[in-house]
């Protein structure tokens, strides 16, 4: 595999910083899985504290991190309100001691301490101040901490004109998204407990009472008013417990428009996710009624269990969450499609683990059985291969970049053509690949890896955003010319 010759290597390498940090609740002895958390005894304790010293301690505390936080007496206020029931109810507390005792209760978490990989890239919601030529561009990444927890985060970069490409500014405090009420779809519930084998007179009273679209609190007014006939029979109030399990894994976060994008983190916000949110596939979409968005897959992960996601957002500020449903959704690396094809969504994804496939999203939106496209069967790739991120839409075709897992478990990216209307057929591939580890690139977190999420085209040239054995992220571009024209039409 020689890829080295015609694809530009960019100067400019992310490492991961461990000043990024966020604030997250603490518990003192939950992490170490005790029996009994210290709370109590913790508060007892500062309650002991005059007011004096109270207020020296919050000024202390405000000195050392308010430059490294947003708002952080609004933070610690609110961790304050989630452990306020452990203050005897008798005591009447001055703010002071109140937004001392939530400070208490915070640590800072550095969200990328261990790792930063797994780009994708996207056109940036806001394009004032450039010049004839540029383009700027938003960049997913995973950042990985301590724990291994993954997150997503976001950064800037200006391309063009031609082979530029400069990073723009990515200091300042983080904010995790403020976490708001989701606005759930009927169809995609009932595609959830077909998943699920959700089937009884409870569940179907449920699906035929909610509207269309559905907020949190009119699902639990149709939960509370269930027929007494149905709550009666045994397996009612298991169904209703699993229906508010599914509905209550989609959420939707939010940001101040004050917070600049490579300031804000996407953090775990539901059960399934808890132990991190794995490479987020970005791409703009182009919706039917002809309006722009944003949407990205990744994999929920638990510590035992993955499932996928997928992110729908207009402006990169609010996002809503939903899962994945249908036999498709169940292995992790799916990647959309930008566009409706002959009024089909579709999606690439690898529901075997190891074979590249297309998938089609039916009327009860579930990803059907994938449609193989490209299966190991190179020295560099045959252990598993699987895609880069979403199609890019060419003249030629779409442009799909793949990965492959070859001996000593490497990573090397490549690239295939779809047909523009019938992309279950595959009219070229390149065969000698695009891009692998060098001797810098292979040494890191995870060895000998190279991996993306997702690139685009701007002004005749392809950009590919990419992590090199998950510590560092690297660009590389090339001509889309040169790249089409080294495709082999194909067979298979």
């Amino acid at each position: 595999m020689n890829s080295q010759t015609f694809i530009t290597r960019h100067d400019i390498v992310m490492e991961p910083d461990d000043r990024r940090v966020v604030i997250k609740l603490f518990v003192p002895g939950e992490d170490a899985q005790m029996v009994q958390n210290r709370a109590s005894s913790l508060i007892e304790r500062i309650l002991q504290l005059d007011e004096a010293e109270t207020a020296r301690l919050l000024d202390e505390v405000l000195t050392r991190f308010a430059g490294r936080h947003h708002d952080l007496l609004s933070v610690f206020q609110h961790h304050y309100e989630l452990v306020q029931h452990r203050v005897p109810p008798e005591i009447e507390l001055s703010p002071t001691a109140r937004t001392l005792i939530g400070a208490y209760f915070s640590h800072e978490y550095s969200v990328e301490a261990a790792a930063l990989c797994n780009p994708s890239m996207v056109p940036h919601p806001d394009q004032a101040g450039l010049e004839d030529g540029e383009l700027r561009v938003g960049i997913s990444l995973r950042q990985i901490g301590e724990g291994h927890i993954s997150s997503i985060g976001f950064c800037s970069a200006i391309l063009g004109p031609g082979d530029r490409i400069r990073m723009e500014d990515r200091t300042g405090p983080l904010m995790i998204g403020q976490r708001v009420g989701a606005v759930h779809m009927r169809f995609q519930l009932s595609a959830a407990m077909i998943d699920e084998e959700i089937d009884n007179e409870a569940s179907a009273y449920v699906i035929s009472a909610l509207p269309e679209r559905f907020t949190d609190e009119e699902f639990e007014d149709v939960i509370g008013h269930v027929p007494a006939e149905l709550l009666a029979r045994p397996t009612t109030q298991e169904t209703l417990d699993r229906i508010r399990h599914i509905v209550g894994e989609d959420y939707a976060v939010t940001f101040p428009c004050t917070v600049p994008l490579h300031q804000r983190v996407m953090w775990p916000a539901t059960r399934a996710e808890t132990n991190g949110m794995e490479d987020a596939r970005f791409v703009q979409v182009l919706d039917p009624d002809g309006r722009l968005a944003y949407q990205a897959t990744y994999t929920a992960y638990d510590g035992r269990h993955i499932s996928g996601r997928v992110i729908f957002s207009r402006d990169m500020r609010h996002f809503e969450v939903t899962q994945l449903h249908g036999p498709a959704a169940r292995n992790k690396g799916m990647a959309l499609f930008p566009r409706y094809v002959g009024g089909r969504k579709l999606a690439l994804c690898r529901s075997d683990g190891e074979t590249l496939g297309l998938s089609v999203r039916d009327e009860q939106h579930r990803w059907q059985q994938a449609v193989p496209l490209l299966v190991p069967h190179r020295g560099w790739d045959l252990i598993q291969v699987g895609n880069c991120g979403s199609p890019v839409e060419t003249e030629a075709g779409w442009l799909v970049l793949t990965h492959g897992v070859g001996p000593m478990r490497r990573y090397a990216i490549g690239a295939m053509l779809l047909d523009l209307e019938n992309p279950e057929r595959v009219i070229a591939d390149l065969p000698e690949g695009l891009l692998d580890p060098d001797d810098i690139e292979r040494e890191g977190y995870v060895p000998n890896v190279l991996y993306s999420c997702g690139g685009l085209v701007h002004d005749g040239r392809f950009w590919l955003p990419y992590g090199a054995s998950d510590v560092r992220v690297g660009f590389a571009s090339i001509a889309l010319d040169t790249l089409l024209s080294r495709m082999v039409p194909t067979g298979y």
